[in-house]
């Protein structure tokens, strides 16, 4: 008996597999802005803190004068935040709603579905927590082009860059090396300055983080003005 089952175990197995509704990053996190959930605990307290600090100082330095995001979420990283102009995109209107509730007597800031999203660009094109939680090769790849065109100066990722999976066994949770996805295909973008997170990955997602900063730039070809 054992054996006889044990035949069909791989067969099963797949069936199952193929059963099973594919797994959609986007309404992943419309359903839980929806029901009233949180952007998560890496734009809160701590973690939030350490991100606006490294991400003002670098506005500042560098004399960005506007910023561009991809995964605004629920804004409230966003409070702590000191940029001239920024424009805020995702996928979800409640988290849209609940940005433009936060920030309505602020004329500097702006929130958009990410649908509606027409090749604008920014000196500043920022990736805050996102890329590990897009799933899907073709999100990801999409959202990656967006986000570099959307810059013309600066583009900040803060994420994991491995494939290692870390433990992770969360289905909205994918970890890339994204790095390689940019050396193929922006080859014309350097990374030039990274940031590591002091608060890093130990295992508590609460309070650590497996995120590091890592800010690229545009490579001018010599001579060019």
């Amino acid at each position: 008996m054992r054996s006889r089952l044990a035949r069909y175990l791989p067969f099963l197995s797949r069936w199952f597999e193929s059963t099973q509704p594919e797994f959609s990053s986007r309404d992943y996190w419309k359903k839980r802005y929806a029901r009233g959930g949180t952007s998560g605990p890496g734009s809160y307290a701590h973690l939030a803190r350490f991100k606006a600090d490294v991400l003002n100082a670098f506005v500042a330095e560098h004399g960005c004068s506007s910023v561009v995001e991809f995964g605004c979420g629920d804004g409230n990283q966003l409070r702590l935040a000191k940029y001239p102009a920024y424009t805020g995109y995702d996928v979800s209107s409640e988290a849209i709603a609940i940005c433009r509730g936060l920030f309505g007597d602020d004329r500097s800031k702006q929130f958009r579905l990410l649908d509606d999203y027409d090749g604008e660009t920014a000196d500043l094109a920022l990736s805050l927590d996102v890329i590990f939680h897009l799933v899907e090769d073709d999100v990801f790849d999409g959202y990656m082009q967006r986000l570099f065109d959307a810059s013309h100066r600066f583009v900040c990722i803060y994420s994991s860059d491995t494939d290692d999976q870390l433990g992770e066994r969360a289905p909205h949770v994918r970890h890339r090396r994204f790095s390689d996805w940019i050396s193929q295909r922006r080859p014309d973008w350097r990374l030039f300055h990274s940031v590591k997170n002091p608060y890093s990955y130990s295992g508590d997602y609460r309070n650590t983080s497996f995120s590091d900063f890592y800010f690229f730039s545009r490579c001018i070809p010599e001579g060019a003005q």
